[in-house]
């Protein structure tokens, strides 16, 4: 059995009576349960965000080693998109 710790959370008025809604209606046994529910989710969340940071960082170094940079004229992209609007008009 995991090592079950208390702790004192503080949530609004509405979020308690949420909880205490779900557990009247049987959603959830206890309170405690929909706070570890929430922390899991919380959890995965954060794996999930690290992972998306980790796969961003390789990509930007991988674009970085890569080389082969270019001066990017943000006006030259705009007349050539208006070119492209006024031809397909």
């Amino acid at each position: 059995m995991p090592d079950i710790q208390k702790i004192s959370v503080a949530v609004t008025g509405d979020q308690l009576s949420a909880m205490r809604d779900a557990v009247a209606t049987g959603d959830y046994a206890t309170t405690s349960e929909i706070v570890r529910e929430a922390v899991r989710d919380w959890q995965l969340k954060r794996a999930q965000r690290q992972d998306e940071l980790a796969r961003l960082r390789q990509a930007w170094n991988e674009g970085k080693e890569s080389g082969g940079r270019a001066l990017f004229d943000v006006e030259e992209v705009l007349v050539r998109a208006q070119a492209r609007r006024v031809g397909a008009e």
